[in-house]
């Protein structure tokens, strides 16, 4: 498997993790999103994903998966072990909900093309757009932390698809200096998660393109 990656897409991050934690074994195809205006939206690239982001996860029968939760989807489905979804349909659908709070409402309003948007569109400084990015990692955060449940990861003894997509969210907010000390719950899952090999290997620091 080749995966396509930016070293600091958060959505590239879920899928690294996940792809770690099932033990599969891919080589890392970097992406640069911001060099040069953007290797992702260079012809080589967009042949390969016509929206133009990572990640992008070529199999290795050449065929191309996007965007991050369809990608994981196809992870859980073809290589069920081990799992990344309980196996009762209550908690199923909560370790979906938290999932969905970072990868459908704070995620797509703080994406490096929403930001630049802003700026180029709407003249904001970056302290407005700094400002934007907190607001929104705050109120998911807020509820997140009321439906977890840390023991230690984000639903218990064992890491799942909620702390796949929380400990990314976690790492754009120590990034963007965000204060999470109102998010105990959230912080503790982040740190039991760093604890793996498959989460710190997955890290931003620990890819080949990281700068």
């Amino acid at each position: 498997m080749k995966l396509y990656s930016y070293f600091r897409s958060s959505a590239a991050y879920r899928v690294r993790i996940a792809l770690n934690l099932k033990g599969i074994s891919y080589e890392t195809m970097p992406v640069h999103l911001v060099r040069d205006g953007g290797e992702q939206k260079k012809p080589a690239f967009k042949a390969i994903n016509p929206q133009m982001r990572v990640p992008a996860l070529e199999l290795d029968d050449g065929a191309i998966l996007t965007q991050s939760p369809a990608i994981l989807d196809y992870l859980e489905e073809v290589y069920p072990s081990p799992p990344l979804l309980p196996g009762d349909p209550v908690a199923r659908a909560k370790v979906r909900a938290v999932a969905d709070i970072v990868g459908c409402d704070i995620h797509p309003l703080n994406n490096l093309p929403v930001l630049g948007y802003i700026k180029t569109e709407f003249g904001q400084d970056q302290a407005a757009v700094d400002s934007w990015y907190a607001h929104w990692i705050s109120v998911g955060f807020k509820a997140i932390e009321q439906l977890i449940d840390p023991g230690p990861f984000a639903f218990g003894g064992t890491p799942g698809l909620a702390d796949v997509f929380l400990v990314p969210q976690v790492f754009n907010a120590r990034r963007f200096k965000v204060p999470l000390e109102a998010f105990p719950g959230i912080c503790a899952a982040e740190q039991a998660c760093l604890a793996l090999p498959a989460f710190a290997d997955a890290a931003p620091d620990n890819q080949p393109d990281a700068e």
